[in-house]
Protein backbone atom coordinates (compact mmCIF):
# COMPACT_ATOMS: atom_id res chain seq x y z
CA UNK A 1 0.00 0.00 0.00
CA UNK A 2 1.48 3.56 -0.61
CA UNK A 3 2.08 5.60 2.43
CA UNK A 4 -0.14 8.57 3.38
CA UNK A 5 0.20 11.68 2.46
CA UNK A 6 0.59 14.63 5.74
CA UNK A 7 -2.79 15.81 4.68
CA UNK A 8 -4.36 11.93 5.55
CA UNK A 9 -5.11 11.26 2.12
CA UNK A 10 -4.37 7.65 0.03
CA UNK A 11 -1.91 9.12 -2.99
CA UNK A 12 -4.10 7.17 -5.35
CA UNK A 13 -7.32 9.03 -4.44
CA UNK A 14 -5.83 11.62 -6.39
CA UNK A 15 -7.25 9.89 -9.49
CA UNK A 16 -10.53 9.75 -7.85
CA UNK A 17 -10.32 13.35 -7.29
CA UNK A 18 -9.14 14.61 -10.79
CA UNK A 19 -10.83 11.50 -13.04
CA UNK A 20 -14.28 11.12 -11.15
CA UNK A 21 -14.88 7.94 -10.02
CA UNK A 22 -15.43 5.60 -12.79
CA UNK A 23 -12.25 6.11 -14.20
CA UNK A 24 -10.57 5.77 -10.89
CA UNK A 25 -12.36 2.30 -10.26
CA UNK A 26 -11.41 1.20 -13.86
CA UNK A 27 -7.87 2.73 -13.25
CA UNK A 28 -7.41 0.52 -9.92
CA UNK A 29 -8.75 -2.97 -11.02
CA UNK A 30 -5.93 -5.45 -11.76
CA UNK A 31 -8.53 -6.65 -14.51
CA UNK A 32 -8.53 -3.36 -16.53
CA UNK A 33 -4.86 -3.27 -16.36
CA UNK A 34 -4.79 -6.95 -17.69
CA UNK A 35 -6.92 -5.61 -20.20
CA UNK A 36 -4.78 -2.64 -21.06
CA UNK A 37 -1.73 -5.10 -21.62
CA UNK A 38 -4.09 -7.66 -24.00
CA UNK A 39 -4.72 -4.76 -25.97
CA UNK A 40 -1.14 -3.94 -26.41
CA UNK A 41 -0.20 -7.01 -26.95
CA UNK A 42 -2.67 -7.66 -30.06
CA UNK A 43 -2.25 -4.09 -31.56
CA UNK A 44 -1.92 -3.44 -35.39
CA UNK A 45 1.57 -3.49 -36.83
CA UNK A 46 0.29 -3.40 -39.91
CA UNK A 47 2.24 -0.96 -42.12
CA UNK A 48 0.48 2.27 -43.10
CA UNK A 49 -1.06 2.83 -46.14
CA UNK A 50 0.31 5.28 -48.34
CA UNK A 51 -3.13 7.46 -49.08
CA UNK A 52 -5.77 8.15 -47.02
CA UNK A 53 -8.94 6.60 -48.01
CA UNK A 54 -11.34 9.15 -49.10
CA UNK A 55 -14.18 9.56 -46.77
CA UNK A 56 -11.32 9.54 -43.79
CA UNK A 57 -12.05 11.74 -40.86
CA UNK A 58 -10.64 12.92 -37.73
CA UNK A 59 -11.46 14.52 -34.40
CA UNK A 60 -8.49 16.53 -33.33
CA UNK A 61 -7.61 18.93 -30.03
CA UNK A 62 -6.76 21.68 -30.48
CA UNK A 63 -5.77 23.60 -26.95
CA UNK A 64 -7.03 27.61 -27.76
CA UNK A 65 -6.46 26.86 -31.28
CA UNK A 66 -3.20 26.66 -31.63
CA UNK A 67 -2.63 24.50 -34.73
CA UNK A 68 -5.50 25.54 -36.57
CA UNK A 69 -4.04 29.21 -36.14
CA UNK A 70 -0.22 27.71 -37.20
CA UNK A 71 -1.47 25.77 -40.48
CA UNK A 72 -3.32 28.90 -41.50
CA UNK A 73 -0.52 31.38 -40.99
CA UNK A 74 1.65 29.08 -42.49
CA UNK A 75 -0.50 28.04 -45.33
CA UNK A 76 0.29 24.72 -45.29
CA UNK A 77 -0.89 22.66 -47.39
CA UNK A 78 -4.69 20.82 -47.28
CA UNK A 79 -4.73 17.98 -45.36
CA UNK A 80 -5.79 14.88 -47.13
CA UNK A 81 -8.89 13.97 -44.80
CA UNK A 82 -11.47 16.11 -43.17
CA UNK A 83 -10.79 17.40 -39.75
CA UNK A 84 -14.54 16.58 -38.38
CA UNK A 85 -13.75 18.75 -35.31
CA UNK A 86 -11.51 21.09 -33.36
CA UNK A 87 -11.99 20.25 -29.83
CA UNK A 88 -10.60 23.09 -27.56
CA UNK A 89 -9.05 20.43 -24.77
CA UNK A 90 -5.83 20.56 -23.52
CA UNK A 91 -5.50 18.85 -20.12
CA UNK A 92 -4.85 15.21 -19.71
CA UNK A 93 -7.80 14.00 -17.81
CA UNK A 94 -9.72 15.74 -20.18
CA UNK A 95 -8.59 14.08 -23.23
CA UNK A 96 -8.42 10.73 -21.78
CA UNK A 97 -12.20 11.09 -21.00
CA UNK A 98 -12.56 12.16 -24.48
CA UNK A 99 -10.59 9.48 -25.33
CA UNK A 100 -13.04 7.40 -23.46
CA UNK A 101 -16.45 8.65 -24.87
CA UNK A 102 -14.90 8.66 -28.53
CA UNK A 103 -15.42 12.26 -29.01
CA UNK A 104 -11.62 12.46 -29.66
CA UNK A 105 -9.07 10.95 -31.87
CA UNK A 106 -6.22 12.91 -31.48
CA UNK A 107 -4.26 14.99 -28.83
CA UNK A 108 -1.35 16.71 -28.33
CA UNK A 109 -0.36 16.40 -24.47
CA UNK A 110 3.23 16.33 -22.52
CA UNK A 111 4.25 12.32 -21.17
CA UNK A 112 2.42 12.31 -17.98
CA UNK A 113 -0.89 11.61 -19.57
CA UNK A 114 -0.28 8.29 -21.41
CA UNK A 115 0.81 6.87 -18.55
CA UNK A 116 -2.07 7.58 -16.72
CA UNK A 117 -3.91 6.25 -19.14
CA UNK A 118 -2.09 2.70 -19.76
CA UNK A 119 -2.73 3.05 -15.27
CA UNK A 120 -6.30 3.60 -15.85
CA UNK A 121 -6.48 0.32 -18.07
CA UNK A 122 -7.25 2.44 -21.56
CA UNK A 123 -5.20 1.66 -24.58
CA UNK A 124 -3.56 4.65 -26.40
CA UNK A 125 -0.34 5.00 -28.08
CA UNK A 126 1.92 8.01 -28.99
CA UNK A 127 2.59 8.54 -32.49
CA UNK A 128 4.66 11.62 -32.48
CA UNK A 129 7.45 13.52 -30.06
CA UNK A 130 8.84 17.13 -30.06
CA UNK A 131 11.77 17.00 -27.69
CA UNK A 132 11.36 20.35 -24.82
CA UNK A 133 14.67 21.38 -23.62
CA UNK A 134 14.01 24.10 -21.68
CA UNK A 135 11.14 24.43 -18.47
CA UNK A 136 7.77 25.16 -19.96
CA UNK A 137 6.87 25.92 -16.30
CA UNK A 138 7.43 28.25 -13.31
CA UNK A 139 6.86 27.66 -10.24
CA UNK A 140 4.31 30.70 -8.94
CA UNK A 141 3.69 31.65 -5.30
CA UNK A 142 0.34 32.94 -3.78
CA UNK A 143 0.34 37.05 -2.85
CA UNK A 144 2.59 37.85 0.27
CA UNK A 145 4.46 34.42 0.16
CA UNK A 146 8.02 34.16 1.78
CA UNK A 147 8.54 30.91 -0.13
CA UNK A 148 12.02 31.95 -2.51
CA UNK A 149 13.58 28.62 -3.47
CA UNK A 150 12.27 25.04 -4.00
CA UNK A 151 13.91 24.03 -0.72
CA UNK A 152 11.16 26.59 0.51
CA UNK A 153 8.38 24.14 -0.70
CA UNK A 154 9.10 22.04 2.89
CA UNK A 155 5.70 22.16 4.84
CA UNK A 156 3.99 23.69 1.87
CA UNK A 157 0.97 23.23 -0.16
CA UNK A 158 1.87 22.70 -3.07
CA UNK A 159 -1.07 22.37 -6.32
CA UNK A 160 -0.55 19.16 -7.99
CA UNK A 161 -1.72 17.12 -10.86
CA UNK A 162 -1.02 13.71 -10.92
CA UNK A 163 -2.88 13.42 -14.65
CA UNK A 164 -0.83 16.06 -15.97
CA UNK A 165 2.92 17.76 -16.96
CA UNK A 166 2.87 20.35 -14.28
CA UNK A 167 2.86 17.08 -11.92
CA UNK A 168 5.85 15.24 -12.95
CA UNK A 169 7.60 18.86 -13.59
CA UNK A 170 6.58 19.34 -9.49
CA UNK A 171 8.13 15.68 -8.51
CA UNK A 172 11.32 16.23 -10.34
CA UNK A 173 11.76 19.74 -8.64
CA UNK A 174 11.02 18.23 -5.44
CA UNK A 175 13.43 15.01 -6.39
CA UNK A 176 16.27 17.68 -6.97
CA UNK A 177 15.66 19.43 -3.96
CA UNK A 178 16.13 16.42 -2.08
CA UNK A 179 12.27 17.01 -0.67
CA UNK A 180 10.19 13.75 -0.05
CA UNK A 181 6.31 13.61 -1.03
CA UNK A 182 5.81 13.51 2.94
CA UNK A 183 7.87 16.79 3.38
CA UNK A 184 5.24 18.89 1.54
CA UNK A 185 1.42 19.02 1.43
CA UNK A 186 0.08 17.93 -2.17
CA UNK A 187 -3.30 19.41 -2.83
CA UNK A 188 -4.99 17.24 -5.59
CA UNK A 189 -5.86 19.98 -8.15
CA UNK A 190 -6.61 19.99 -11.78
CA UNK A 191 -3.93 22.63 -13.94
CA UNK A 192 -7.15 24.82 -14.65
CA UNK A 193 -7.68 25.20 -10.88
CA UNK A 194 -4.36 26.46 -10.08
CA UNK A 195 -4.49 30.33 -10.63
CA UNK A 196 -7.64 30.14 -8.48
CA UNK A 197 -6.32 28.27 -5.94
CA UNK A 198 -2.89 30.91 -5.80
CA UNK A 199 -5.23 33.36 -5.58
CA UNK A 200 -7.24 32.75 -2.82
CA UNK A 201 -4.18 30.95 -0.71
CA UNK A 202 -5.51 27.63 -1.18
CA UNK A 203 -2.16 26.16 -2.07
CA UNK A 204 1.37 28.39 -1.43
CA UNK A 205 2.97 27.30 -5.35
CA UNK A 206 1.59 26.01 -8.11
CA UNK A 207 3.40 25.21 -11.36
CA UNK A 208 2.30 27.93 -14.29
CA UNK A 209 2.85 27.55 -18.02
CA UNK A 210 5.32 30.26 -19.04
CA UNK A 211 1.99 31.15 -21.30
CA UNK A 212 0.20 32.03 -18.08
CA UNK A 213 3.04 33.23 -15.91
CA UNK A 214 2.92 37.02 -17.03
CA UNK A 215 -0.63 38.05 -16.38
CA UNK A 216 -0.41 36.42 -13.10
CA UNK A 217 2.63 38.64 -11.91
CA UNK A 218 0.84 42.06 -13.25
CA UNK A 219 -1.61 41.44 -11.43
CA UNK A 220 -0.05 39.99 -7.95
CA UNK A 221 3.60 40.99 -8.45
CA UNK A 222 2.61 43.89 -6.50
CA UNK A 223 1.19 42.15 -3.68
CA UNK A 224 4.15 39.69 -3.10
CA UNK A 225 3.51 36.82 -5.81
CA UNK A 226 6.53 35.50 -8.00
CA UNK A 227 7.50 32.68 -9.52
CA UNK A 228 10.89 30.04 -8.89
CA UNK A 229 12.92 29.01 -11.48
CA UNK A 230 14.29 25.79 -11.83
CA UNK A 231 16.31 23.91 -15.11
CA UNK A 232 13.44 20.85 -14.20
CA UNK A 233 11.88 20.53 -18.10
CA UNK A 234 8.83 18.35 -18.96
CA UNK A 235 11.26 16.86 -21.76
CA UNK A 236 8.15 15.24 -24.38
CA UNK A 237 5.37 17.47 -26.61
CA UNK A 238 3.45 14.69 -28.34
CA UNK A 239 0.74 13.46 -29.71
CA UNK A 240 -0.96 10.06 -29.23
CA UNK A 241 -4.33 8.71 -30.08
CA UNK A 242 -6.40 5.53 -28.90
CA UNK A 243 -5.38 2.28 -29.34
CA UNK A 244 -8.87 1.64 -31.45
CA UNK A 245 -8.15 4.66 -33.86
CA UNK A 246 -4.51 3.33 -34.46
CA UNK A 247 -6.31 0.23 -35.71
CA UNK A 248 -8.61 1.54 -38.08
CA UNK A 249 -6.26 1.55 -41.35
CA UNK A 250 -8.12 4.70 -42.90
CA UNK A 251 -7.53 7.01 -39.48
CA UNK A 252 -4.42 5.57 -39.03
CA UNK A 253 -3.04 6.83 -42.64
CA UNK A 254 -4.83 10.09 -41.86
CA UNK A 255 -2.62 10.38 -38.35
CA UNK A 256 0.41 9.57 -40.56
CA UNK A 257 -0.52 12.49 -42.81
CA UNK A 258 -1.40 14.80 -39.99
CA UNK A 259 1.94 14.37 -37.97
CA UNK A 260 4.65 16.55 -40.73
CA UNK A 261 1.24 19.18 -40.96
CA UNK A 262 1.93 19.20 -36.74
CA UNK A 263 5.84 19.94 -37.29
CA UNK A 264 6.00 22.30 -39.93
CA UNK A 265 3.47 24.42 -38.14
CA UNK A 266 5.34 24.59 -35.20
CA UNK A 267 8.84 25.18 -36.74
CA UNK A 268 6.58 28.57 -38.79
CA UNK A 269 5.66 29.34 -35.52
CA UNK A 270 9.23 29.74 -34.12
CA UNK A 271 10.31 31.42 -36.99
CA UNK A 272 7.94 34.30 -37.40
CA UNK A 273 7.86 35.28 -33.29
CA UNK A 274 6.70 38.45 -34.05
CA UNK A 275 3.48 37.61 -36.19
CA UNK A 276 2.55 34.91 -33.87
CA UNK A 277 2.61 37.22 -31.42
CA UNK A 278 0.21 39.68 -32.91
CA UNK A 279 -2.15 36.69 -34.19
CA UNK A 280 -2.32 34.68 -31.60
CA UNK A 281 -1.46 35.91 -28.22
CA UNK A 282 -2.74 39.45 -28.16
CA UNK A 283 -5.73 38.60 -30.97
CA UNK A 284 -7.07 35.58 -29.42
CA UNK A 285 -5.63 35.37 -25.90
CA UNK A 286 -5.97 39.42 -24.87
CA UNK A 287 -2.53 39.80 -24.06
CA UNK A 288 -0.44 43.53 -24.42
CA UNK A 289 2.06 42.77 -27.12
CA UNK A 290 4.55 43.11 -23.60
CA UNK A 291 3.16 40.30 -22.45
CA UNK A 292 3.62 38.03 -25.86
CA UNK A 293 7.16 39.26 -26.17
CA UNK A 294 7.91 38.07 -22.88
CA UNK A 295 6.53 34.37 -23.53
CA UNK A 296 8.26 34.08 -26.42
CA UNK A 297 11.88 35.00 -25.36
CA UNK A 298 10.82 31.60 -22.99
CA UNK A 299 9.54 29.33 -25.95
CA UNK A 300 11.33 26.34 -26.71
CA UNK A 301 12.58 25.69 -30.23
CA UNK A 302 10.94 22.16 -31.65
CA UNK A 303 12.92 19.60 -32.18
CA UNK A 304 11.78 16.52 -34.05
CA UNK A 305 14.28 13.54 -33.15
CA UNK A 306 14.60 10.67 -35.89
CA UNK A 307 14.43 8.39 -32.87
CA UNK A 308 12.20 7.97 -29.86
CA UNK A 309 14.75 6.16 -27.94
CA UNK A 310 15.91 9.54 -25.42
CA UNK A 311 12.04 9.74 -25.13
CA UNK A 312 11.59 6.19 -24.36
CA UNK A 313 14.17 6.37 -21.87
CA UNK A 314 12.52 9.68 -20.32
CA UNK A 315 8.86 8.40 -20.22
CA UNK A 316 10.53 5.44 -18.40
CA UNK A 317 12.28 7.46 -15.93
CA UNK A 318 8.60 9.64 -15.15
CA UNK A 319 6.53 6.70 -14.56
CA UNK A 320 9.27 5.22 -12.76
CA UNK A 321 8.64 8.89 -10.38
CA UNK A 322 5.12 8.12 -10.13
CA UNK A 323 5.42 4.18 -8.89
CA UNK A 324 7.80 5.51 -6.02
CA UNK A 325 5.14 7.48 -5.36
CA UNK A 326 2.35 5.36 -5.12
CA UNK A 327 0.34 7.76 -7.62
CA UNK A 328 0.47 4.51 -10.32
CA UNK A 329 1.83 0.87 -10.47
CA UNK A 330 5.32 0.27 -11.79
CA UNK A 331 5.07 -0.81 -15.61
CA UNK A 332 7.13 -0.64 -18.77
CA UNK A 333 6.38 2.32 -20.80
CA UNK A 334 7.90 0.53 -24.34
CA UNK A 335 4.44 -0.47 -25.38
CA UNK A 336 2.62 3.07 -25.12
CA UNK A 337 4.89 3.93 -28.23
CA UNK A 338 3.54 3.03 -32.01
CA UNK A 339 6.88 3.26 -34.00
CA UNK A 340 5.15 2.74 -37.25
CA UNK A 341 5.09 6.51 -36.43
CA UNK A 342 8.73 6.93 -35.78
CA UNK A 343 10.58 9.79 -38.05
CA UNK A 344 7.76 10.83 -39.79
CA UNK A 345 7.53 14.41 -37.76
CA UNK A 346 11.59 14.58 -38.52
CA UNK A 347 11.40 13.96 -41.97
CA UNK A 348 8.83 17.07 -42.47
CA UNK A 349 11.24 19.55 -41.03
CA UNK A 350 15.17 21.03 -41.37
CA UNK A 351 17.77 19.29 -40.42
CA UNK A 352 18.39 21.82 -37.83
CA UNK A 353 14.96 20.69 -36.10
CA UNK A 354 15.72 17.10 -35.81
CA UNK A 355 18.49 17.14 -33.30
Amino acid sequence: MPSASPSGVDRRVFLTSLLGASAAVAGLSGCAGRSAAADSATASTAPLAAKVPAGTSLKIASYLGQQQLQFKLAKLPKLPFTVSSWLNIGAGPDVINAFRAKSLDLANNAGIPPIQAQFQGFAAKIVAIDITRKPNYLFATKPGSDIHTVADFKGKKLAFSQGQAQGVVLLRALKEAGLSYDDVRLVPLTSNQFLTALQSGQVDVAPLANTQVPAYLQQYGAKGARTITTDVVDLLNLLWAPQAVLDDPAKAAAIAAYIPQWARGQVWQWEHPDVWNEEFYVKTQNLTLAQARGITRLANKPLFPPSWDEAIKWEQETADLLAQGGFVKKTDVSSLFDHRFEGLAAQAVPEEYRK
